[in-house]
């Protein structure tokens, strides 16, 4: 498994122009982008105990959460990803579902996983079927995203984030989305081996540090 770097800041408006600015000068919008943005549709899971947000807001180093995601209202294309973190690193591991999938997985209909040849889901399988791991809540946000290419540096702008309180249909677009509370922008930035100074420069704000903001955790605000 393969670790990255990972720096969170929490954000003002005025910061994010700031950093737009700054980075379009430097970096490249993701070619995935749609006039400079793109937006982001996740479902997380959670177990009973809701560990993986007890583990956020405990600070425990070495952690790990699942969720399905799909960009732009477009869900012909959709990602299983395990995300782990140790300490400031991170990782994650992915497998693509089909829509008919992902339903299938939020519907609880979940044998199939078994069968599909794929580590990441079978591990899904073992944990929603063993651990009571199960879908708990929608995420939605827009990301700014730039790219770097020497230190395979990624740095991302999200903002407007969105929690579907209780709902997980999260193929439905008429699931209701209500802000996250007193949601922060958010700047991330990931590197492998290095940062490079330009980028370092280019993202450095006065009076702001390092975090570990959790969009998950903040759109479980309502319960």
């Amino acid at each position: 498994m393969e670790y990255r770097h990972e720096w969170k800041h929490e954000i003002n408006v005025s910061d994010l122009i700031t950093l737009r600015q700054r980075l379009r000068a430097v970096a490249s919008a993701d070619a995935h982008t749609v006039n400079g943005s793109y937006t982001i549709r996740s479902l997380y899971f959670d177990d009973p105990a809701d560990t993986a947000l007890r583990d956020k807001l405990n600070g425990v180093s070495r952690r790990e959460k699942f969720r399905i995601r799909y960009y732009n209202d477009d869900p012909s294309l959709i990602h299983l990803e395990k995300k782990t973190k140790l300490g400031g690193l991170g990782s994650k591991q992915t497998a693509v579902l089909t829509a008919a999938q992902a339903q299938a997985i939020v519907d609880g209909d979940i044998g199939w996983m078994i069968g599909s040849g794929d580590a990441l889901l079978q591990e899904l399988y073992a944990k929603m079927r063993g651990g009571g791991l199960k879908p708990k809540t929608i995420v939605d946000y827009t990301r700014e995203p730039f790219i770097y290419t020497p230190g395979n540096v990624r740095v991302t702008l999200d903002h407007d984030i969105r929690t579907g309180l209780g709902c997980t249909d999260f193929l439905n677009p008429r699931c209701v989305m209500i802000p996250a509370g007193d949601a922060p922008i958010i700047l991330e930035v990931k590197w492998d081996g290095f940062l490079p100074d330009i980028i370092r420069d280019a993202v450095r704000l006065t009076g702001r540090r390092t975090g570990s903001f959790s969009k998950y955790a903040q759109c479980r605000i309502y319960g």
